[in-house]
């Protein structure tokens, strides 16, 4: 295993520790709203700046993209350019969820090298599963090697969807879309949709409004398990534009038929 990777988890699993911890007395969490329908809590900060600590630590000239600090430039002297080594970190995707105490939420960290994401963890500290990919070296699962599922027919894929405004505007193209496959769940978690369609639980996912953070660690999730990730033009401009199709080779062209029309 990659040394990046190692330090990876580690920070995950340090940030874990904060967040179970915490889940155990949720009345008296501090929740904050950062917009309508968008939280976050201490523990959010708590659990970032264990993250941080730990691969600043390890590796003090690395640039940083977090949801909750922002943008940190690293000390290798690409400042104005872009980094050669960026870590994206999500700390609490699915934040609403865990103030509900509804454990669906989890633990996002990346490695992009010269913008292409090399490293990838995503870590579900209520579940004590983790999520690990290396650009070229599988997608894993509590160091059992995963694949993406073998589903072929489009009316018996399980989709999973974030999609907001878009799908309740009636747009037909998401309508034919998730009304034509079995069925359709919306976990609350992004970086949980992703991993879990490279896990083969789920056969796609759909979604838009997406940030970096979001994305970055679960779509190379899906890539090294056999999986397709674009935008809805088929491009790879996803990471950029947040609207993302991540799903098996059998599916994703359904879907990705559903948006062109």
């Amino acid at each position: 295993m990659h040394p990046m990777l190692n330090t990876a988890i580690k920070a995950a699993r340090r940030a874990g520790t904060i967040i179970n911890r915490a889940s155990l007395d949720l009345e008296r969490l501090q929740v904050a709203r950062k917009g309508p329908k968008d939280y976050v809590t201490e523990v959010d900060h708590a659990a970032e700046e264990a993250i941080i600590d730990v691969l600043r630590t390890a590796y003090p000239m690395h640039a940083f993209l977090a949801e909750e600090s922002g943008r940190v430039e690293g000390t290798d002297g690409s400042a104005g350019e872009a980094p050669e080594f960026q870590w994206i970190i999500d700390p609490i995707d699915g934040t609403t969820n865990f103030i509900h105490g509804l454990p669906l939420y989890a633990i996002s960290i990346a490695l992009l090298h010269r913008g292409q994401v090399a490293h990838a963890v995503v870590y579900d500290p209520s579940r004590n599963e983790l999520f690990t990919a290396s650009r070229g070296s599988g997608a894993f699962l509590n160091d059992r090697r995963i694949r993406v599922s073998g589903q072929t027919r489009y009316h018996d894929a399980l989709l999973a969807a974030h999609l907001g405004k878009a799908s309740q505007n009636g747009d037909p193209r998401f309508a034919g879309m998730l009304g034509e496959c079995t069925a359709v769940r919306r976990l609350g978690s992004t970086v949980l949709d992703l991993a879990y369609v490279a896990a083969g639980r789920v056969d796609g996912f759909c979604g838009v409004g997406l940030k970096p953070w979001d994305l970055a660690a679960g779509g190379l999730l899906v890539l090294e398990a056999g999986g397709l990730v674009s935008d809805f033009d088929g491009e790879q401009q996803w990471m950029k534009t947040g609207r993302v199709l991540a799903a098996t080779p059998k599916i994703f062209p359904q879907m990705l038929g559903f948006l062109q029309g």
